[in-house]
């Protein structure tokens, strides 16, 4: 393995992980305003999971392992552990502003589970990165787009459980950085079947995210058909950016 896949996946975690900062940013946004960003924000999010799931973790990982049984254990695994974290360790991919009518879990907890997640983000980045540099941009833009709406979502359950905003910054970016152990595991343990397992895993984990979690998000409220039409095109955007990327090589 070259010191430039160390590199590459260093400074794509770290940067991945900064995106945690972006919650303070918002804190001159009233809910609605912050609400109606987001919802365009989660359409881009689930349109470019799906683009970086079926375009790009998919296919290479078909290249890889095949398209058998081995190839469907892992994506249905990838699926299977992200419903189990979601509802055992009680993390929720929400990117709705917390309200009395919305209300997100406790922040020890929002902490406990970001802190997986960004484990598993982390160790996602790393396996694409060691598949190749398309593969390992590609994921890194998807997985960063769907974080920018989640980081501010944990930044707002921080201050609603009672963190002044230093502290939620601090335990948020704290969050994030397990990324970067979940990286130097990979990049440690790395060996063809391992990483090659890690892509229709990530993939599945990425299909369960936006189905399960984001589009369920942006059917909580009913929209004009104007708004409507608008997310549709966020999702496709997202979309045809992960086709574009293809074309990068």
């Amino acid at each position: 393995m070259s010191m430039g896949v160390w590199i590459n996946t260093i400074i794509a975690v770290l940067a991945v992980s900064l995106l945690s900062l972006i919650g303070v940013f918002t804190l001159g946004f009233s809910k609605d305003r912050l609400r109606k960003v987001l919802v365009f924000m989660v359409s881009f999010s689930a349109g470019s999971l799906f683009g970086g799931a079926i375009f790009h973790l998919i296919p290479e990982g078909i290249s890889q392992l095949g398209s058998g049984l081995e190839f469907g254990l892992y994506l249905i695994s990838g699926i299977v552990l992200f419903y189990v974290l979601e509802n055992f360790i009680h993390w929720r991919h929400c990117h709705i502003p917390t309200s009395d009518d919305h209300p997100h879990p406790h922040g020890t907890m929002n902490i406990i589970g970001d802190g997986l997640h960004n484990l598993i983000d982390g160790m996602v980045i790393a396996g694409a990165f060691l598949a190749g540099p398309q593969i390992g941009v590609a994921t890194t833009i998807a997985v960063a787009l769907h974080e920018i709406p989640q980081e501010i979502g944990d930044f707002g359950v921080l201050l609603h459980a009672g963190y002044s905003r230093s502290k939620a910054l601090l335990f948020n970016l704290g969050s994030a950085l397990v990324a970067v152990i979940g990286a130097v595991i990979v990049l440690l343990l790395q060996g063809g079947g391992f990483v090659a397992g890690l892509l229709p895993f990530t993939a599945g984990g990425f299909i369960y995210i936006a189905g399960s979690d984001l589009i369920p998000e942006l059917r909580k409220d009913v929209y004009p058909m104007s708004k409507l039409v608008k997310q549709f095109f966020f999702m496709v955007l997202g979309i045809a950016v992960m086709i574009g990327l293809l074309y990068l090589e």
